[in-house]
């Protein structure tokens, strides 16, 4: 995949235990996290890093070690959209005909203890409408949403560990 002309692009499977409390929604991983076949990939995206200084790991470690200690934090990933074309990594540049959405009911059905489901401002998993008993807007992680610096970012992200 070169990311200027992505075919169709298709998601990771969800990063989940029965327990979770908390749902992090994405929309659709970006051209490096695809090509990495990992969630937030891109080495700018400040995803990694918030959740390691929230969650107490270090971002550093491997990614199958990062997941597993979200997943000991009962934090559960996944994105609102199972396939679509974009040319790229930009959500506003995904062709709205082809969003075919991940069966997000599916899931949430699996986890009992879910509190909250996060996910971005003004994001496509915003605009699907995900639904959980408490739906966190908070701001994207990825380099692409400069508004906010990484410290403030972090700020905002605190709010998920009220749920956990």
């Amino acid at each position: 995949m070169d990311g200027k002309c992505l075919s169709e692009a298709i998601c990771f499977p969800p990063r989940w235990r029965a327990d979770a409390r908390v749902l992090i929604l994405g929309s659709m991983p970006g051209v490096a996290s695809l090509q990495a076949q990992r969630y937030y990939a891109h080495p700018r995206n400040a995803f990694w890093p918030i959740l390691g200084q929230l969650c107490g790991f270090d971002p550093a470690l491997e990614y199958e070690p990062r997941v597993q200690a979200l997943l000991d934090k009962r934090i559960a990933l996944w994105d609102v959209i199972e396939r679509c074309v974009r040319p790229g990594s930009l959500d506003s540049r995904i062709d709205p005909q082809s969003v075919a959405p991940n069966d997000l009911v599916a899931l949430i059905l699996q986890l009992p203890q879910l509190r909250a489901i996060a996910h971005w401002a003004d994001s496509v998993a915003e605009r699907l409408g995900a639904r959980a008993p408490v739906l966190l807007t908070l701001p994207s992680t990825s380099p692409a949403h400069a508004a906010l610096s990484r410290e403030q970012k972090l700020e905002r992200w605190r709010e998920l560990m009220v749920y956990l």
